[in-house]
């Protein structure tokens, strides 16, 4: 069941809410019950063949972190140790196996049977979310005593199969709170408007650009510079405001139950260098990483040589939850690299003394750093490694520039100096070219000239770890933020109900958020 179609928004949801505030009015824990439940059959619309694997696996959890408490047991750590293998067991069969065997079959040079493994969808993030809490009960930093708030921390329904990876302290208190079992029409308008946002992010900008994205990835033979460029940005752009509508609609929907999620998207694109964009993408995964990956294995702590290394080992793994595939191994790496890159040059910019934090420093170092995110995104979104070679070769005009001949007859006046820059002209494509960069353009002015989300939410604490100084700051400060900052008055209300009413009327076609696949 998709957030972004109409058996969700006008069934499954109201009956959800409904009946957990009707519940919750006699008892609490009938009202956890009752969201946890709603939240399987939500899993379960997808495929209910799949639900015994999710209980197995909260079950299977619930009790090693039962064993796993203080005083219980004698050999604990090799409990959690075995836990945590069992977990990252069953993730690999379900989302490697096959990769695995079709790299053995080619390195090998010899057939072997093929595995036809069902990806189930969100098992790695309620495999992340468990693995956490496993770790955290282990250092005496969780402890659940409750199955069915248990089964509603890993099962409920907002992050379940896109994230965000949550922590069970975040959680469990908010679910102990008396007043979010109280309807709260606060609640509902804050919860409401960021949801509505994060639809119109998918179903208004994100799945009208994907297609001109979709023919570069699909057929790159030889694609010129400005046909390379257009479908990588149009993807780059098509991804930002499907994970961004994504995280704003989870954030938005769990709001409606006065439960508040961690931030998990935040601008990336307007970051300055590599390391800020991965503290906005996909934050509570980079956190999942450092927290349980990047710090155990040294960190900083070992010198230069193993921080560039547990950098890389970090960056390679991410790229492989990511997807099976040598494309996210890519992916992985490349970001890996980029972030080494930054720490040298950051040691380096520190030891000449180098001025920093100048505007036009700034902007240079966004645009670098979008355009080494933006080449990354190439190996991301590429169907194999030929086809990612082909389309930088292209990006780099290794096939030259061309424009569509229906706008030659505008470029008159330039047609010298676009022969001296060997500018050729091809037939056909001057519609879908000139509507993929006017949306281009758009979607560039909505990136880094508009405030995000939570910026325009600011002042009711929209995610569990805003920061309202870190908002006005990012967005250029308060003076920038005044006039888009929301609040309760008929001019927001007209204009939420016209982005509503836009956003449903786009619903023919409900697409598939891009992260449900990882």
């Amino acid at each position: 069941m998709l957030f972004n179609s109409y058996v969700f928004l006008f069934a499954y949801l109201p009956i959800t809410v409904a009946g957990f505030f009707i519940l919750g009015r006699r008892s609490q824990s009938w009202a956890a019950a009752w969201l946890a439940g709603a939240s399987l059959f939500f899993y379960g619309w997808w495929d209910y063949r799949y639900l015994p694997l999710l209980l197995g696996s909260i079950v299977f959890n619930y009790g090693c972190a039962t064993l796993l408490g203080p005083g219980r047991i004698r050999h604990r750590k090799g409990l959690l140790i075995a836990a945590i293998a069992a977990n990252l067991g069953m993730l690999a069969y379900y989302k490697y196996a096959g990769f695995f065997v079709a790299s053995l079959a080619q390195l090998l040079a010899q057939p072997m049977p093929v595995l036809h493994v069902v990806l189930p969808i969100g098992i790695s993030f309620f495999t992340f979310t468990q693995i956490a809490f496993l770790v955290d009960t282990y250092q005496g930093k969780a402890r659940e005593s409750r199955f069915v708030h248990y089964l509603l921390f890993v099962t409920y329904f907002p992050h379940l199969i896109a994230g965000p990876v949550l922590h069970h302290k975040e959680m469990m208190p908010q679910f102990a709170d008396k007043r979010i079992f109280r309807l709260s029409g606060r609640n509902v308008a804050i919860g409401s408007t960021i949801f509505i946002i994060g639809l119109a992010k998918k179903v208004l900008v994100a799945d009208n650009i994907g297609p001109y994205a979709a023919p570069l990835f699909s057929d790159p033979a030889a694609p010129s510079l400005l046909a390379a460029w257009g479908g990588v940005l149009a993807y780059a752009f098509q991804l930002y405001f499907d994970f961004s509508g994504y995280s704003d609609m989870a954030i938005g929907l769990s709001r409606l139950f006065g439960v508040r999620l961690p931030l998990n998207f935040d601008s990336p694109y307007k970051a300055r260098n590599i390391a800020q964009f991965w503290r906005r993408w996909h934050m509570t995964l980079s956190r999942f990483l450092r927290d349980y990956l990047y710090i155990p294995l040294g960190g900083k702590r070992c010198g230069p040589a193993r921080r560039y290394l547990n950098l890389m080992i970090t960056m390679v793994l991410g790229g492989l939850w990511h997807g099976a595939g040598w494309n996210f191994i890519v992916w992985g790496a490349l970001h890996g690299a980029y972030l080494a890159i930054h720490k040298g040059w950051g040691t380096v910019a520190r030891t000449l003394h180098l001025p920093s934090d100048t505007r036009a420093g700034n902007v240079v170092a966004t645009c670098l750093t979008f355009t080494a995110v933006c080449i990354a995104w190439v190996f991301f979104r590429a169907s194999d490694m030929d086809s990612a070679l082909t389309i930088l070769t292209g990006m780099g005009g290794g096939y030259g520039l061309a424009l569509p001949d229906a706008l030659a007859p505008y470029l008159l006046p330039a047609q010298p100096v676009l022969a001296s820059m060997g500018v050729s002209f091809y037939l056909g494509g001057g519609m879908a070219f000139v509507e993929s960069w006017t949306w281009i353009a758009m979607a560039a002015v909505l990136v880094f000239a508009m405030p995000n989300t939570q910026q325009i939410m600011r002042r009711f604490e929209p995610a569990l770890d805003f920061q309202d100084g870190q908002a006005a700051a990012g967005a250029g400060g308060l003076g920038g933020l005044r006039r888009l900052t929301w609040r309760a008055s008929p001019a927001w209300a007209a204009a939420i109900a016209a982005l509503a009413l836009a956003s449903t009327l786009a619903l023919n076609r409900p697409a598939e958020f891009l992260y449900f696949q990882f």
